[in-house]
C-alpha cells in the first residue's frame, strides 16, 4: 500500500492539522509515513499545503510530483494541484468555495460542501475535519477510530469541548462521500 494525498488550501482552514491527523494516524496504526508542509508568506489567509505519504514500507521522498488524492479547500488550491493528481485519482473538493468545475476529466471527483457541513457539527472550524472524512472513506487508509484518538489527543486540555464537535464532522464528511460514491 503507498498512498499519496496532497491537502491544500488558505491558511487558517486547517489544511497542515488534517495532514497531521493522516499522518498521525497512519503512524499510529504502524504504517511508514511522511509529512511535509509548504506555507505561503502570509500570516493567515495565505496559501497552506502539505505532501502526506502513507505506505507500508519505507517512504522514500516526502515529496509528491504525482498524487494518487488532493483534498482542496479553495479555488487557487484546486487550480494549482489538479494537474498533480494521477489519472483515476481522487480530487475532493470545498464546493462551499469552489464554484467551478475540475479541468480534469480522466480524475474521480467529490464535490463535498465542507463549511456547512461543519457548521451542522458545530463549527466551521471543523470543515478540514469533514474532508479528512470525506477523504478517508475514499480513500481507507487508517481506522476512524484512529483518526479520533490522534484529534483528541490534538484537542485535550483546553480544546476538549471541540472533540465532540469534530467527531461529528468526519461522521458527517464520510457520510457526504458515502452519498455521492453510490
Amino acid at each position: 500500500m503507498l498512498e499519496k494525498v496532497i491537502f491544500a488550501g488558505f491558511g487558517g482552514q486547517g489544511v497542515l492539522l488534517a495532514g497531521q491527523i493522516i499522518a498521525h494516524s497512519g503512524m499510529l496504526e504502524g504504517k511508514e509515513v511522511s509529512w511535509l508542509p509548504s506555507y505561503g508568506p502570509e500570516m493567515r489567509g495565505g496559501t497552506a499545503n502539505c505532501n502526506v505519504v502513507i505506505s507500508d514500507s519505507e517512504v522514500a521522498s516526502p515529496v509528491i510530483v504525482e498524487a494518487d488524492s488532493a483534498v482542496v479547500m479553495n479555488r487557487p488550491s484546486m487550480e494549482m494541484f489538479e494537474k498533480y493528481i494521477n489519472p483515476g485519482g481522487l480530487l475532493i473538493i470545498n464546493s462551499d468555495l469552489i464554484e467551478i468545475e475540475p479541468t480534469r476529466k480522466d480524475i474521480r471527483v467529490l464535490k463535498i460542501p465542507a463549511n456547512t457541513l461543519a457548521e451542522q457539527a458545530g463549527s466551521v472550524k471543523t470543515a478540514n475535519t469533514v474532508v479528512v472524512g470525506a477523504y478517508n472513506r475514499c480513500a481507507g487508509i487508517v481506522d476512524n477510530k484512529t483518526i479520533m484518538d490522534v484529534v483528541s489527543k490534538m484537542m485535550e486540555g483546553s480544546k476538549d469541548h471541540l472533540i465532540r464537535m469534530n467527531e461529528k464532522a468526519l461522521e458527517l464528511g464520510a457520510m457526504a462521500a458515502d452519498a455521492q460514491l453510490n
